[in-house]
């Protein structure tokens, strides 16, 4: 192959589409760059409580006691441990599709997409097995469980396995499919469980919300009360979703491609890897896990799906935030996870006291971590780019070509 041939590359050779650097500006920042990111971003939070007039540690102290990770703590006791193991279990349960959303996002970084519809994928997911799980009364609950999960799972992937088709056939940018798919699915949720729509619950017509699920396709409680909305077993399918993840990122032909892909879609393509095909099965693997999402919500807890519900979340959102400061890995999206988990959790209204902070309050500082994770996810991406460029622009010693006179045909060229 000559060179005038060859697919063209982006910086040093590396990969020339931009999900494709972001994702290989990622991972090469090592494991203290997520820490510093972290630290940055809850020092600005921090300056923000100080404004307000309130103490940014006793705040941060309050935020991580009301998420219950002081449970791990062992000088923790009686009636605090109670309450820290209470608290523990929700957050797990909002870590739960954190981590599921985060890799929806992952994987489509790792194969070079953007997939910015998670949400819309988590929506479908949520409305299938809502509807779904209130329906075919009789079935055995195990079965009823599975089916409910199965379908979500698959029209989270036909969702997003759209935005896929259309960047393989007409080159649509994922961006702004996916953007448009998310306010779809959100749209066709409020036609379908608000005033008069099919789905609407057959209780209460002045209700916008869906029938609850058959009280046999409650996902089993691993730990607390069930009437307390104890931590279901979702949480351990969210873990083994990002067990498979790894093994099919790292360690299988497809995952292989994918990545190949991310990196380099020409060079793939000479390769003999199918572009368009990997675009389409990457995004619907995507969709699968923002799907399976939405059904571990509806069945570990919600229990229903209303229109409120569908405007308030925003699980496929964070999860973009989630992917960035997890460095598009499997360990890093759930530990990352766990984080957002945390915060959401521990700055609730009935885990924060409003004494210390005001929960409102709490709630948008959240939203302020969030953004700082991406921006400064952003910021390092261009600092590692420009440290990249500035030891390309910088002469090497001994080489003639850069330190002596410009002569002969290899120095002009």
């Amino acid at each position: 192959m000559s060179a005038a041939a060859a697919p063209a590359g982006g910086p040093e050779g590396g990969p020339v589409t931009v999900a494709g650097r972001l994702s290989t500006y990622l991972r090469g920042g090592g494991v203290i760059t997520p820490f510093l990111t972290i630290l940055v971003a809850f020092f600005v939070g921090g300056l923000v409580v100080l404004v307000t007039g309130h103490d940014p540690l006793a705040t941060y102290k309050a935020i991580f006691n009301g998420s219950g990770l002081n449970w791990f703590f062992p000088w923790v006791t009686g009636d605090d441990r109670t309450i820290a193991a209470l608290a523990l279990q929700q957050t797990l349960i909002l870590t739960t599709p954190l981590i599921l959303t985060g890799l929806a996002v992952a994987f489509a970084f790792r194969a070079g997409l953007f997939n910015i519809g998670g949400q819309g994928q988590y929506l479908v997911g949520a409305i299938v097995a809502a509807w779904v799980g209130s329906s075919l009364a009789g079935l055995n609950g195990f079965l009823h469980i599975v089916l409910t999960i199965v379908l979500a799972m698959a029209a989270g992937a036909l969702w997003a396995g759209i935005a896929g088709l259309l960047r393989a056939t007409a080159g649509a940018n994922e961006v702004i499919s996916t953007i448009m798919l998310n306010y779809i699915a959100l749209w066709v949720g409020f036609y379908l469980f608000g005033l008069g729509g099919p789905l609407q619950n057959d209780r209460d017509p002045s209700l916008p919300v869906s029938n609850d699920i058959l009280p046999d396709v409650h996902l089993p409680v691993f730990w607390g009360d069930p009437d307390l909305q104890g931590l279901h077993i979702g949480f351990f399918i969210a873990l083994v979703a990002a067990v498979g993840f790894w093994l099919v990122v790292e360690r299988s032909k497809k995952g292989y491609e994918a990545r190949a892909v991310g990196f380099n879609p020409d060079a793939a393509r000479y390769g003999g890897i199918s572009v368009g095909r990997t675009y389409v099965w990457v995004m619907a693997v995507c969709g699968l896990l923002a799907g399976l999402a939405g059904a571990l919500n509806v069945l570990g807890w919600q229990f229903r799906v209303a229109t409120n519900d569908l405007q308030a979340t925003e699980i496929g959102f964070y999860g973009i935030a989630v992917a960035l400061l997890g460095r598009n890995t499997a360990v890093g999206t759930v530990f990352a996870a766990l984080l957002f988990g945390a915060l959401l959790n521990g700055t609730s209204v009935r885990n924060l006291d409003p004494e210390v902070f005001r929960p409102d309050l709490a709630s948008n500082l959240t939203t302020i971590i969030q953004g700082l994770v991406v921006l400064l996810v952003s910021a390092d991406v261009l600092v590692t780019y420009l440290w990249k460029l500035r030891r390309r622009l910088r002469p090497r010693r001994g080489d003639p070509a850069a330190t002596g006179p410009v002569a002969g045909p290899e120095a002009a060229a």
